[in-house]
């Protein structure tokens, strides 16, 4: 990865910092064009209790409305953490081009199992098992610390509370 890309990967966790004190799940990631320029950024919106609006899956439809297929192919996606499988599945019908994330879904799924946390509806897939065509760069060691530290107030701030 280059500094370029770390740099991208710092905002998907500034993202994932501002949805964790909104009340969501602290998740971020972004969208760059094929030109270089972020397009669109979200973190995850579910402290409503509807669980699909993650960022990823809002910029495959962000794409899908503003792109070309072939403009889709030359996008680029950063994410605090690897797509879900429903975000993968997303990502590759939209038919976007590659992912930097900052931690993957395998390094998540296994502080939830250490803390004990409930296991989400969907097998913790890479999005690469999800779809062969999707290539990821990642994880990122610098942001491993920090993106611990928010999944562990999210969860564990959350069984403390119950």
């Amino acid at each position: 990865m280059t500094e370029d890309d770390l740099d991208l990967l710092h905002r998907t966790v500034e993202l994932a910092t501002e949805a964790l004190t909104l009340g969501n799940s602290p998740y971020g990631s972004l969208l760059v064009d094929p030109h270089g320029a972020v397009v669109f950024e979200d973190h995850n919106r579910d402290a409503d209790g509807d669980l699909t609006r993650h960022p990823e899956f809002a910029i495959a439809k962000y794409a899908i409305a503003h792109y070309s297929p072939e403009e889709r192919a030359a996008c680029t996606v950063y994410t605090s953490t690897e797509h879900c499988a429903m975000c993968a599945g997303g990502h590759a019908w939209a038919g976007l081009g590659k992912i930097y994330c900052a931690t993957t879904g395998a390094q998540t799924a296994q502080w939830y199992a250490k803390w004990g946390a409930e296991a989400g509806p969907l097998t913790p897939l890479s999005a690469a098992e999800v779809s062969p065509n999707i290539q990821i760069e990642g994880p990122a060691p610098r942001f491993e610390e920090v993106l611990y530290d928010l999944h562990r107030w999210f969860y564990l701030g959350e069984q403390q509370s119950q």
